[in-house]
């Protein structure tokens, strides 16, 4: 008899959590975005939250943390209950470039549960429409040539468009101060207000300055051209060899969430991705849309990290 009760337990057990999991999600998801409004870890997940909002039958939520090069938003992430509703818009700068960059961090890489890719963009080097330059070639020369004009500013210490600047004038033997921002759309309004002379952005929190005239766009980071701008040479073309860098962002819950919630994430995220208008979207901001599974964007962000390590190292850059 206590044989039979105890099997019964079990079974109930497992049927009560069966069903528990099966009503996931009951309550809103929160996607974390360790940046401030505008960037494209920002636009990003504003237009997946609205698809995977719909595919899960509840509302996703976007709240802006920034700070500390990501570092800010990371941590509350990994703070959070290991539950599937607070997920983070992680990107190349908190999820990879950061490991390296800092002797210290306040979360590892044991600490997140990655769930996939979302979208892979460029990057665009801009400079405000009055300045008097129009190729690398000239700003180069210009910001050689005049002391007041060597600044450059970035969405953040260790965030692509920092580390993509600092290779930028590895190649170019070039120098210039870094002004660091709260996330891209400080560092856009900045530009616009030409508090310094030139940005290595993503081209997603870029483009629009570029479309109304306000940037001029010297050259991107991609080995190929985009469609969006066909007229903006890459990098090599623009003669400095070496320099393709590609930024990239992903969804991520804290470790220890449940296999089947992450792979219900993943299930949403995947379908938001492959639909006609957030491919349309996407392209538009000069973006690939990610999609792939939990393990494959493990492997992703793993060897992510090995490369920027060396880029780190061969820059000779750390961070406190």
């Amino acid at each position: 008899m206590k044989r039979i009760k105890s099997v019964l337990v079990l079974s109930l057990g497992i049927l009560f959590s069966t069903s528990a999991m099966a009503e996931w999600p009951e309550q809103n998801i929160t996607i974390i975005v360790p940046a401030a409004p505008g960037g494209t870890t920002d636009i990003a997940a504003r237009i997946l939250s609205e698809k995977m909002g719909k595919e899960l039958g509840q509302s996703v939520v976007v709240e802006n943390k920034a700070g500390a090069a990501g570092i800010i938003g990371t941590q509350a992430l990994v703070r959070s209950k290991p539950d599937g509703y607070t997920l983070i818009m992680g990107n190349i700068g908190p999820n990879a470039i950061n490991y390296s960059l800092y002797d210290s961090l306040p979360y590892k890489k044991e600490d997140f549960a990655p769930i996939s890719l979302v979208i892979s963009v460029p990057n665009v080097l801009v400079v405000n429409e009055q300045t008097p330059v129009n190729t690398v070639d000239e700003l180069i020369k210009y910001v050689s040539d005049n002391r007041q004009h060597q600044t450059f500013g970035s969405s953040g210490k260790g965030q692509s468009p920092h580390m993509s600047a600092e290779m930028f004038m590895q190649r170019a033997n070039l120098k210039a101060e870094h002004i660091p921002y709260k996330g891209a759309g400080p560092a856009v309004s900045a530009l616009l207000g030409n508090q310094y002379t030139f940005m290595i952005d993503n081209l997603p929190s870029s483009l629009p300055s570029i479309k109304s005239g306000k940037f001029k766009a010297l050259a991107v980071t991609s080995d190929e051209r985009v469609a969006e701008l066909p007229d903006v040479p890459t990098m090599k073309e623009a003669g400095i060899d070496n320099m393709v860098v590609t930024a990239w962002f992903g969804l991520l819950a804290p470790a220890g969430t449940p296999d089947d919630v992450v792979n219900k994430l993943h299930k949403a995220a995947k379908n938001a991705l492959e639909s006609e208008d957030v491919k349309a979207r996407f392209a538009a901001m000069g973006g690939q849309p990610g999609g792939n599974t939990p393990a494959e964007f493990a492997k992703f962000i793993e060897d992510q990290q090995a490369l920027w390590a060396d880029t780190v190292k061969a820059a000779n850059l750390k961070m406190d």
